[in-house]
């Protein structure tokens, strides 16, 4: 049972992962054909953003007294319904309600997902090991969900077929809501403090004040500011530093998913045998050389037309690992910030760490954005020697927090 309920949290984290990344193809596809301009377009990216910080603080303290596995069956449902509905729609507004409805689903998923790792794993050593492999999965549903989404859009000939994409992902989300229906979780203890949710907003307030919540929170942010900053700017990158075709670009970029998925994975096997601490400091410090061997390498580059796969620059290869030595970044610290807490404060840090998350991914978006249009691509991409080094200064304190109970 313990193995059906931990494949049935990374299919639906995994759906939850496809849908939130399609933000992008989604908006190419409004511009084309559902009369969406530029501006227009970019309100998805909010629309998927802020649902997911509204769930966050506004149902992380009910979602308990409701239940991990029913919120989790209602959210399957709910977004089953939803892409059925946005498939026929055939509207602007109908995708924004899609995403609206995603991030809303995504929160609620996110807060049920962590809970319930919390609930299944046996020792601090196990929560970080399911908490990878739960991540790993999700990545690779991301990565799937854009050559999905890809595939769809090559071969739609009319201008609406892509939409059937939503067809085999309600399909695929009802699949995962009958396969929780053959779970039993025992909830027991994720309801200690009751369910009132004044009570779970001041339990929120309080741990956001600890210090070792704000060391903890703050490596949170200072992370997803590096992985969105260099995922949403990836592109660009091999496009204008590069100087590599634009559908290559986009191709590209996915390397850096694939190293992400594949990182994760590998840390849910390494950290049931090596302590935390060494193997994130070690991937910190891979960060950095691969960031001042390669970036050098980019700006050597000469423009060239007609590149295939087989010949592109070095440098195309390399910066993208850089995924695989993030990845085991953001599920430890998640881990071992949970593993710390009893398991009915859990819902509420989970809601700080959605939270901060998604102002982490905003701001560092916005910030390469930045650095992006005033200085070279190569340059900018040199920011993220600061975040990883305020990282590497952060895991210490928040192992000797550990240490010492502290977080709880």
């Amino acid at each position: 049972m313990r193995v059906r309920t931990i494949v049935a949290l990374a299919l639906t984290y995994a759906l939850l992962g496809i849908l939130m990344n399609s933000v992008g193809a989604v908006i190419l596809q409004s511009i084309r054909h559902l009369d969406a301009t530029r501006m227009m377009g970019s309100s998805l990216e909010a629309c998927k953003d802020l649902s997911v910080v509204a769930a966050s603080f506004l149902l992380a303290t009910r979602v308990p007294a409701f239940g991990y596995r029913r919120a989790l069956i209602a959210v399957l449902a709910t977004m089953a319904a939803a892409c059925l509905a946005a498939s026929f729609a055939e509207s602007f507004v109908a995708m924004q309600l899609l995403f609206v409805i995603t991030g809303l689903g995504f929160g609620v998923a996110k807060i049920a997902t962590y809970s319930t790792i919390g609930l299944l794993a046996r020792d601090s050593a196990d929560h970080a090991s399911i908490t990878g492999t739960i991540e790993g999965v999700f990545m690779i549903g991301v990565l799937v969900g854009a050559w999905l989404f890809g595939w769809f859009i090559g071969a739609d000939e009319q201008g609406g077929g892509w939409l059937r994409v939503y067809w085999l992902l309600a399909g695929l989300c009802i699949t995962a809501a009958l396969l929780w229906l053959t779970v039993t979780l025992d909830e027991r203890e994720a309801v200690a403090q009751g369910s009132e949710p004044a009570a779970g907003w001041r339990e929120m307030a309080r741990l956001g004040l600890l210090p070792a919540t704000v060391a903890i929170l703050l490596g949170l942010f200072l992370y997803v500011l590096v992985e969105q900053g260099i995922g949403t700017w990836l592109p660009t990158f091999n496009s204008e530093v590069l100087h590599l075709p634009a559908a290559i670009s986009v191709q590209m970029s996915s390397i850096f998913l694939a190293a992400l998925a594949l990182g994760r994975l590998a840390s849910g096997i390494v950290l049931r045998r090596v302590e935390w601490l060494p193997v994130l400091l070690g991937c910190l410090a891979a960060i950095a050389l691969i960031v001042i061997a390669t970036l050098p390498l980019a700006r050597q580059v000469e423009p060239g037309t007609g590149l295939g796969w087989a010949d592109m620059p070095l440098a195309a290869y390399l910066f993208p690992l850089l995924g695989f030595f993030l990845a085991p970044i953001y599920p430890t610290i998640c881990s071992v910030a949970l593993s710390a807490l009893p398991r009915h404060r859990h819902p509420p840090m989970v809601g700080l760490i959605v939270i901060f998350s998604a102002l982490g991914g905003t701001i560092g978006s916005f910030l390469t954005g930045m650095l992006f249009e005033h200085l070279s691509g190569a340059l900018a991409f040199y920011f993220v020697l600061l975040p990883v080094t305020l990282i590497a200064f952060l895991l210490p304190a928040i192992r000797a927090r550990q240490a010492q109970g502290a977080a709880a």
